[in-house]
């Protein structure tokens, strides 16, 4: 499998790299992409390359979409996007192209996300009454508040309960209303990343959580999804879709 990796020199781009150069899952670089491109064999812009791939894994930034899509669709290619912090206008952008090409969306390329979203779902559904909470942490130099990963979390739960409201973060002097699934985001230190889920009935607290200890786990579900993408038709995709057995594991 060939990749273009769109925003190779930020640190997940570096981790997708490291992973390649290794022979994950037999994955090889079609090109490397960055805007700010500055190292050897980094092109500066998709349109500068002109060679074989497989499949596009983007981890750039949500302005250089208009380019990501043009290329993608132009060529043909399947397209991974675990960028976050996009509009909804680019999220519809996003459905769109999708019509023309298989793409997966996700703000977390993390496997063990996919079972975490499962396990949200059938907790909330078996406790139609519980309240719901998200509390996300993250490094002090994220820059997008609530993560992607916790309004994917969030959304679960509205799928479960249509009834739902997503709020971020609480603040004044109001009751919580029973319909609420409010975020809280946290930003200190270095910490890769962790998302808790307390599920709370009046008589005990059900908490889910993932904590991320290193990058590369973002890195490995990216590549493992990317390979099982390449083989997609075109379509709108998510994690959940691509690890969702059977289908996932037989492409």
């Amino acid at each position: 499998m060939k990749i273009v990796l769109n925003g190779a020199c930020g640190r997940m781009g570096r981790e997708i790299l490291r992973l390649i150069e290794s022979g994950y899952h037999g994955a090889e670089l079609a090109a490397a992409v960055d805007r700010n491109a500055a190292a050897q064999n980094v092109y500066a812009k998709l349109s500068d390359f002109h060679g074989e791939a497989d499949v596009i894994i983007d981890f750039s930034t949500p302005d250089a979409l208009p380019d990501l899509l043009a290329f993608a669709t132009e060529r043909k290619l399947p397209l991974l996007i675990a960028t976050t912090g996009h509009s909804a206008d680019q999220a519809a952008q996003i459905r769109d192209a999708s019509t023309r090409i298989p793409v997966l969306h996700s703000a977390n390329t993390s496997i063990a996300i996919v079972l975490l979203t499962e396990l949200i779902q059938r907790t909330v559904a078996l406790f139609p009454e519980a309240d719901v909470e998200i509390v996300e942490t993250h490094h002090n130099r994220k820059a997008d508040a609530p993560s992607g990963t916790a309004l994917t979390l969030a959304r679960a739960v509205q799928a479960v309960r249509p009834a739902a409201k997503i709020l971020t973060g609480r603040s004044g002097a109001s009751k919580r209303k029973p319909e609420d699934v409010t975020i809280s985001a946290v930003r200190r230190g270095n910490i890769v990343g962790t998302h808790e889920v307390l599920i709370s009935t009046d008589t005990q607290t059900i908490t889910l959580k993932h904590e991320a200890h290193d990058r590369a786990l973002f890195a490995e579900g990216a590549i493992a999804a990317a390979e099982i993408l390449a083989r997609r038709g075109p379509g709108y995709l998510t994690m959940q879709d691509i690890f969702d057995e059977p289908k996932g594991r037989e492409g």
